[in-house]
């Protein structure tokens, strides 16, 4: 084994690797069969539907557009229809610090890189966004990576030892690495993907998008929402807005803010 292992920072990296589409047969003689939405958009056209067959109201006298309509629905906080469409990320470049918080939002469905499997040895680690651009701190995580690494690939070897009568070379395998990852650090960096509906990436922005949210899970609901819910579904989510907050510290930092809507009679 290595007796040394280059400190790698990772970088966080988000792909959309799945959305819900629309797909509404048999038209004729149907009571939608006179209603048509104004949007393109998958996630929009599939909310204005649920909530009109909710009232029935497949005509539409007043002219409202479907930004109008969900503007309505979203300002009732009828929420329900927004969670009939979503969408899956895959995200890389994140610690294992943030996916213990991301996992805590029980409506979406997850699948991480396992640490049983996968050898962590040269593992790239995640620093936390206030410690970047400091030399001195990043000197001290550099020292503690170097420290877990050693002791990682010692306890390899060690459960290796204990573990040599067992024949099973993979079961020796996963069973040496699930008690060696006991000295890896929260830093180190992961994969996962996760799929959610509309309705729970919504709640995941207002609360993981707020100033007082961990800075690395706020700079990840940020960037999926503005590369992937945003553009996917406007309409879904026109109550959101990213607004930048300069802090005592002289620190600018992005967040999610959800500014109220007013309701229609």
């Amino acid at each position: 084994m290595r007796e040394t292992t280059e400190f790698r920072t990772a970088q966080l990296r988000i792909w959309k690797v799945a959305h819900t589409t629309f797909a509404l047969d048999a038209w004729e003689g149907t009571p939608w069969a006179v209603w048509q939405s104004d949007s393109a958009r998958d996630a929009e056209v599939l909310a204005e539907f649920a909530g009109r067959l909710c009232y029935q109201s497949w005509s539409n006298p007043s002219g409202r557009t479907n930004e109008q309509y969900l503007r309505n629905i979203l300002a009732q906080e009828h929420f329900s229809v927004v969670e009939h469409a979503g969408f899956t990320v895959v995200l890389v470049g994140v610690s294992r610090s943030c996916t213990h918080e991301l996992v805590r939002h029980r409506h979406f469905s997850f699948s991480q890189l396992s640490q049983r499997f996968y050898h962590e040895e040269g593992a790239a680690v995640v620093v936390p966004p206030l410690f970047r651009d400091d030399p001195e701190a990043l000197r001290v995580l550099e020292e503690v990576y170097a420290t877990t690494q050693r002791a990682y690939r010692k306890l390899l070897e060690l459960a290796q030892r204990r573990l040599s009568a067992l024949e099973d070379r993979r079961l020796r395998r996963k069973r040496a690495r699930e008690a060696a990852r006991c000295v890896l650090p929260n830093m180190t960096e992961t994969h996962i993907v996760i799929t959610g509906n509309h309705r729970s990436w919504r709640e995941f922005f207002e609360k993981r998008g707020s100033l007082h949210a961990d800075a690395e899970i706020r700079e990840v609901a940020l960037r999926i929402f503005t590369e992937v819910a945003q553009p996917l579904a406007p309409h879904v989510y026109q109550d959101f807005q990213v607004v930048e907050r300069v802090l005592p510290t002289g620190e600018r930092v992005q967040t999610l803010e959800r500014r109220p809507l007013e309701a229609e009679e």
